[in-house]
Protein backbone atom coordinates (compact mmCIF):
# COMPACT_ATOMS: atom_id res chain seq x y z
CA UNK A 1 0.00 0.00 0.00
CA UNK A 2 1.27 3.42 -0.97
CA UNK A 3 -0.17 6.94 0.05
CA UNK A 4 -0.60 9.62 -2.26
CA UNK A 5 -0.76 12.48 0.11
CA UNK A 6 1.72 11.14 3.30
CA UNK A 7 1.97 14.67 4.83
CA UNK A 8 -1.47 14.03 6.43
CA UNK A 9 0.14 11.63 8.50
CA UNK A 10 1.26 14.27 10.47
CA UNK A 11 -1.82 14.60 11.89
CA UNK A 12 -0.82 11.51 13.97
CA UNK A 13 1.42 13.57 15.79
CA UNK A 14 -1.68 15.06 18.00
CA UNK A 15 -3.31 11.93 18.09
CA UNK A 16 -0.48 10.14 19.92
CA UNK A 17 -0.19 12.97 22.46
CA UNK A 18 -3.70 12.77 22.76
CA UNK A 19 -3.16 8.92 23.91
CA UNK A 20 -0.25 10.11 25.88
CA UNK A 21 -1.89 12.37 28.05
CA UNK A 22 -5.11 10.05 28.38
CA UNK A 23 -2.80 7.44 29.70
CA UNK A 24 -0.70 9.90 32.19
CA UNK A 25 -4.58 11.14 33.23
CA UNK A 26 -5.86 7.17 33.88
CA UNK A 27 -2.28 6.50 35.86
CA UNK A 28 -2.77 9.78 38.29
CA UNK A 29 -6.60 8.82 38.49
CA UNK A 30 -5.36 5.31 39.94
CA UNK A 31 -2.97 6.67 42.19
CA UNK A 32 -5.37 9.22 43.89
CA UNK A 33 -7.80 6.22 44.46
CA UNK A 34 -4.70 3.89 46.16
CA UNK A 35 -4.50 7.35 48.19
CA UNK A 36 -7.62 7.24 49.52
CA UNK A 37 -7.48 4.32 52.35
CA UNK A 38 -10.68 4.04 53.90
CA UNK A 39 -12.26 1.46 51.56
CA UNK A 40 -15.53 0.89 53.30
CA UNK A 41 -16.19 4.46 52.70
CA UNK A 42 -14.77 4.46 48.68
CA UNK A 43 -17.08 1.31 48.39
CA UNK A 44 -20.36 3.09 49.52
CA UNK A 45 -19.64 6.40 47.53
CA UNK A 46 -18.67 4.36 44.05
CA UNK A 47 -19.69 0.76 45.09
CA UNK A 48 -19.85 -0.14 40.98
CA UNK A 49 -16.76 0.93 39.51
CA UNK A 50 -17.01 0.80 35.61
CA UNK A 51 -13.19 -0.69 35.35
CA UNK A 52 -12.05 -1.37 32.03
CA UNK A 53 -15.09 -0.41 30.15
CA UNK A 54 -14.30 2.73 30.79
CA UNK A 55 -10.96 3.05 28.35
CA UNK A 56 -13.27 1.83 25.97
CA UNK A 57 -15.03 5.18 24.66
CA UNK A 58 -11.66 6.64 24.56
CA UNK A 59 -9.65 3.88 22.67
CA UNK A 60 -12.82 3.96 19.75
CA UNK A 61 -12.05 7.30 19.74
CA UNK A 62 -8.20 7.25 19.19
CA UNK A 63 -8.39 4.58 16.50
CA UNK A 64 -10.94 7.18 15.14
CA UNK A 65 -8.90 9.51 14.41
CA UNK A 66 -6.20 7.56 13.60
CA UNK A 67 -7.96 5.41 10.66
CA UNK A 68 -9.54 8.88 9.49
CA UNK A 69 -5.61 10.90 9.16
CA UNK A 70 -4.58 7.62 7.17
CA UNK A 71 -7.93 8.14 5.04
CA UNK A 72 -7.12 11.74 4.34
CA UNK A 73 -3.33 10.56 3.18
CA UNK A 74 -5.71 8.82 0.68
CA UNK A 75 -4.18 5.30 0.62
CA UNK A 76 -3.73 3.39 -2.52
CA UNK A 77 -3.38 -0.65 -3.35
CA UNK A 78 -2.71 -2.70 -6.68
CA UNK A 79 -6.35 -4.55 -6.95
CA UNK A 80 -6.72 -7.13 -10.19
CA UNK A 81 -9.51 -5.33 -12.81
CA UNK A 82 -10.91 -8.03 -15.30
CA UNK A 83 -9.82 -6.85 -18.88
CA UNK A 84 -12.15 -5.61 -21.31
CA UNK A 85 -10.89 -7.31 -24.52
CA UNK A 86 -7.64 -9.57 -25.15
CA UNK A 87 -6.04 -12.15 -27.94
CA UNK A 88 -4.57 -14.97 -26.88
CA UNK A 89 -2.73 -17.49 -29.48
CA UNK A 90 -2.18 -20.45 -27.97
CA UNK A 91 1.26 -21.98 -29.88
CA UNK A 92 0.73 -26.18 -29.30
CA UNK A 93 3.86 -28.66 -30.00
CA UNK A 94 2.74 -31.82 -31.96
CA UNK A 95 6.23 -32.84 -32.70
CA UNK A 96 6.60 -36.73 -32.64
CA UNK A 97 8.14 -36.11 -29.16
CA UNK A 98 4.90 -35.28 -27.45
CA UNK A 99 4.02 -39.07 -27.97
CA UNK A 100 6.10 -39.69 -24.80
CA UNK A 101 4.66 -41.63 -22.08
CA UNK A 102 6.08 -40.10 -19.19
CA UNK A 103 2.64 -38.33 -18.96
CA UNK A 104 0.14 -40.31 -18.28
CA UNK A 105 -1.55 -41.76 -20.92
CA UNK A 106 0.82 -39.70 -23.09
CA UNK A 107 2.32 -35.85 -23.00
CA UNK A 108 0.53 -35.49 -26.21
CA UNK A 109 -3.14 -36.15 -25.22
CA UNK A 110 -2.68 -35.06 -21.73
CA UNK A 111 -1.70 -31.63 -22.89
CA UNK A 112 -4.74 -31.20 -25.34
CA UNK A 113 -7.00 -32.20 -22.50
CA UNK A 114 -5.27 -29.32 -20.64
CA UNK A 115 -5.31 -27.25 -23.04
CA UNK A 116 -9.76 -27.14 -24.05
CA UNK A 117 -9.72 -26.75 -20.04
CA UNK A 118 -7.87 -23.56 -20.76
CA UNK A 119 -9.94 -22.24 -23.63
CA UNK A 120 -13.25 -23.30 -22.01
CA UNK A 121 -12.18 -20.96 -19.04
CA UNK A 122 -10.99 -18.05 -20.74
CA UNK A 123 -13.34 -14.93 -20.35
CA UNK A 124 -15.76 -15.00 -23.26
CA UNK A 125 -14.97 -11.16 -24.35
CA UNK A 126 -11.57 -12.35 -25.64
CA UNK A 127 -10.18 -13.79 -28.93
CA UNK A 128 -8.60 -17.17 -29.37
CA UNK A 129 -6.46 -18.11 -31.73
CA UNK A 130 -4.39 -21.71 -31.95
CA UNK A 131 -1.30 -22.32 -33.70
CA UNK A 132 0.41 -26.18 -34.22
CA UNK A 133 4.18 -26.37 -34.79
CA UNK A 134 5.99 -29.11 -35.70
CA UNK A 135 8.40 -28.77 -38.59
CA UNK A 136 6.54 -25.68 -39.79
CA UNK A 137 4.00 -23.49 -38.22
CA UNK A 138 0.41 -23.73 -38.87
CA UNK A 139 -2.38 -20.83 -37.72
CA UNK A 140 -5.53 -23.82 -37.13
CA UNK A 141 -7.78 -21.06 -35.93
CA UNK A 142 -7.38 -17.19 -36.34
CA UNK A 143 -8.50 -15.32 -32.98
CA UNK A 144 -11.83 -15.79 -33.14
CA UNK A 145 -14.76 -15.49 -30.71
CA UNK A 146 -15.53 -18.87 -31.18
CA UNK A 147 -14.55 -21.19 -28.71
CA UNK A 148 -15.73 -24.49 -30.60
CA UNK A 149 -14.06 -24.11 -33.62
CA UNK A 150 -10.78 -23.68 -31.28
CA UNK A 151 -11.67 -27.20 -29.73
CA UNK A 152 -12.15 -28.87 -32.32
CA UNK A 153 -9.07 -27.72 -34.08
CA UNK A 154 -7.74 -29.13 -30.70
CA UNK A 155 -9.13 -32.55 -31.51
CA UNK A 156 -8.11 -32.79 -35.16
CA UNK A 157 -4.32 -32.26 -34.09
CA UNK A 158 -1.57 -35.05 -34.94
CA UNK A 159 1.61 -35.35 -34.51
CA UNK A 160 4.63 -35.02 -36.95
CA UNK A 161 8.47 -34.83 -36.83
CA UNK A 162 10.29 -31.57 -36.56
CA UNK A 163 10.02 -28.89 -33.31
CA UNK A 164 9.76 -25.21 -34.96
CA UNK A 165 9.27 -22.97 -32.45
CA UNK A 166 10.30 -19.70 -33.45
CA UNK A 167 7.98 -20.03 -36.47
CA UNK A 168 5.47 -20.67 -34.05
CA UNK A 169 5.91 -17.46 -32.57
CA UNK A 170 6.31 -15.87 -35.94
CA UNK A 171 2.60 -17.33 -36.91
CA UNK A 172 0.93 -16.17 -33.72
CA UNK A 173 2.47 -12.21 -34.29
CA UNK A 174 1.37 -12.54 -37.43
CA UNK A 175 -2.26 -13.77 -36.50
CA UNK A 176 -2.69 -11.06 -33.98
CA UNK A 177 -1.52 -8.10 -36.58
CA UNK A 178 -4.03 -9.73 -39.16
CA UNK A 179 -7.09 -9.21 -36.51
CA UNK A 180 -6.04 -6.41 -34.64
CA UNK A 181 -5.41 -3.62 -37.40
CA UNK A 182 -6.98 -0.69 -35.71
CA UNK A 183 -5.15 2.26 -33.54
CA UNK A 184 -5.67 0.80 -30.35
CA UNK A 185 -5.81 -2.83 -30.66
CA UNK A 186 -6.43 -5.29 -27.45
CA UNK A 187 -3.66 -6.27 -25.45
CA UNK A 188 -2.37 -9.73 -26.91
CA UNK A 189 -0.60 -12.74 -25.47
CA UNK A 190 1.20 -15.83 -26.65
CA UNK A 191 1.03 -19.04 -24.54
CA UNK A 192 3.60 -21.73 -25.87
CA UNK A 193 3.75 -25.13 -24.90
CA UNK A 194 6.47 -27.39 -26.34
CA UNK A 195 8.44 -30.31 -24.95
CA UNK A 196 11.78 -29.99 -26.97
CA UNK A 197 14.55 -27.48 -28.60
CA UNK A 198 14.06 -25.76 -31.79
CA UNK A 199 15.29 -27.61 -34.33
CA UNK A 200 14.13 -25.75 -37.45
CA UNK A 201 13.03 -22.35 -38.82
CA UNK A 202 14.03 -19.16 -37.36
CA UNK A 203 16.19 -18.48 -33.93
CA UNK A 204 14.37 -18.18 -30.48
CA UNK A 205 16.61 -15.04 -30.44
CA UNK A 206 15.09 -14.17 -33.34
CA UNK A 207 11.10 -14.24 -32.16
CA UNK A 208 11.56 -12.83 -29.02
CA UNK A 209 12.94 -9.40 -30.48
CA UNK A 210 10.23 -9.92 -32.56
CA UNK A 211 7.68 -10.42 -30.43
CA UNK A 212 9.50 -7.80 -28.00
CA UNK A 213 8.95 -5.19 -30.88
CA UNK A 214 5.51 -5.83 -31.56
CA UNK A 215 4.70 -5.85 -27.56
CA UNK A 216 3.35 -9.26 -27.41
CA UNK A 217 4.52 -11.11 -24.14
CA UNK A 218 5.56 -14.89 -25.06
CA UNK A 219 4.84 -17.46 -22.12
CA UNK A 220 6.42 -20.75 -22.46
CA UNK A 221 5.28 -24.04 -21.17
CA UNK A 222 7.92 -26.76 -21.20
CA UNK A 223 5.91 -29.78 -20.80
CA UNK A 224 7.25 -33.31 -20.18
CA UNK A 225 10.23 -34.54 -17.75
CA UNK A 226 13.83 -35.59 -18.23
CA UNK A 227 13.23 -39.24 -18.59
CA UNK A 228 11.16 -38.87 -21.71
CA UNK A 229 11.65 -41.50 -24.95
CA UNK A 230 9.61 -42.30 -27.72
CA UNK A 231 9.77 -45.37 -29.46
CA UNK A 232 11.69 -44.92 -33.20
CA UNK A 233 12.13 -47.86 -35.78
CA UNK A 234 12.25 -50.24 -32.34
CA UNK A 235 14.71 -47.99 -30.89
CA UNK A 236 14.33 -46.00 -27.88
CA UNK A 237 14.97 -42.64 -27.82
CA UNK A 238 15.29 -40.36 -25.28
CA UNK A 239 13.38 -36.94 -26.04
CA UNK A 240 13.86 -34.91 -22.64
CA UNK A 241 11.84 -31.76 -22.21
CA UNK A 242 14.64 -28.50 -23.13
CA UNK A 243 13.59 -26.38 -20.14
CA UNK A 244 16.17 -23.72 -20.38
CA UNK A 245 15.35 -23.09 -24.31
CA UNK A 246 12.20 -22.33 -23.05
CA UNK A 247 12.60 -19.64 -20.42
CA UNK A 248 15.06 -18.21 -22.30
CA UNK A 249 12.21 -17.14 -24.65
CA UNK A 250 10.01 -16.15 -22.42
CA UNK A 251 12.74 -13.88 -20.28
CA UNK A 252 13.67 -12.12 -23.60
CA UNK A 253 10.39 -11.61 -24.67
CA UNK A 254 8.29 -10.39 -21.95
CA UNK A 255 6.46 -13.44 -20.83
CA UNK A 256 6.55 -15.95 -17.76
CA UNK A 257 8.28 -19.27 -18.04
CA UNK A 258 6.53 -22.75 -16.53
CA UNK A 259 7.39 -25.82 -16.24
CA UNK A 260 5.14 -28.87 -15.75
CA UNK A 261 5.82 -32.43 -15.48
CA UNK A 262 1.89 -33.98 -15.14
CA UNK A 263 -1.46 -33.31 -16.71
CA UNK A 264 -2.84 -32.15 -13.75
CA UNK A 265 0.94 -29.82 -13.29
CA UNK A 266 -0.14 -28.49 -16.61
CA UNK A 267 -3.64 -27.72 -15.51
CA UNK A 268 -2.52 -25.72 -12.68
CA UNK A 269 -0.02 -24.15 -15.28
CA UNK A 270 -2.69 -23.01 -17.33
CA UNK A 271 -4.93 -22.01 -15.00
CA UNK A 272 -2.89 -19.10 -13.77
CA UNK A 273 -1.74 -18.41 -17.08
CA UNK A 274 -6.08 -17.42 -17.49
CA UNK A 275 -5.65 -15.59 -14.31
CA UNK A 276 -2.56 -13.30 -15.49
CA UNK A 277 -3.89 -12.83 -18.90
CA UNK A 278 -7.60 -12.26 -17.78
CA UNK A 279 -6.88 -9.39 -15.21
CA UNK A 280 -4.40 -5.90 -15.66
CA UNK A 281 -3.15 -4.50 -12.13
CA UNK A 282 -4.40 -1.52 -11.35
CA UNK A 283 -3.63 0.90 -8.71
CA UNK A 284 -6.74 2.32 -6.99
CA UNK A 285 -7.38 4.53 -3.67
CA UNK A 286 -8.65 2.83 -0.52
CA UNK A 287 -9.15 5.88 1.66
CA UNK A 288 -13.07 4.90 1.82
CA UNK A 289 -12.26 2.33 3.83
CA UNK A 290 -10.78 3.63 6.61
CA UNK A 291 -13.21 6.29 6.58
CA UNK A 292 -15.55 3.99 6.82
CA UNK A 293 -13.72 2.20 9.68
CA UNK A 294 -13.08 5.13 11.54
CA UNK A 295 -16.62 5.92 11.50
CA UNK A 296 -17.71 3.12 13.29
CA UNK A 297 -14.54 2.85 15.75
CA UNK A 298 -16.61 6.70 16.06
CA UNK A 299 -20.20 4.59 16.71
CA UNK A 300 -18.46 2.15 19.21
CA UNK A 301 -17.12 4.90 21.36
CA UNK A 302 -20.70 6.88 21.51
CA UNK A 303 -22.76 3.18 22.07
CA UNK A 304 -20.51 2.60 24.85
CA UNK A 305 -20.37 5.75 26.67
CA UNK A 306 -24.13 5.74 26.49
CA UNK A 307 -24.42 2.42 27.65
CA UNK A 308 -22.24 1.98 30.13
CA UNK A 309 -22.03 5.70 31.37
CA UNK A 310 -25.33 7.42 30.16
CA UNK A 311 -23.07 10.38 28.38
CA UNK A 312 -21.38 10.64 25.30
CA UNK A 313 -17.76 10.22 24.95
Amino acid sequence: MTLIAPFWLLLLIPVALLAVTYVVMALRRTSYAVRFTNLDLLDKVAPSRPGWRRHVPAVALLFMFALLVVGFARPTTEVQVPRERATIMVAFDVSASMGATDVSPNRFEAAKRAARQFVEGLPERFNLGLVSFSSAATVAVPPTLDRQAVLRALDRLGTASGTAIGEAVYSSLEAIAALDSEEEAPPAHIVLLSDGSNTTGRTLSDAAAEATARGVPVTTIAYGTADGTISLSGNEVPVPVDGPALRGLAESAGGGFYEAASGDELQAVYEDIGTSVGYRTERQEVWQWFVAAGLIFALIAAVTSMLWFSRLP
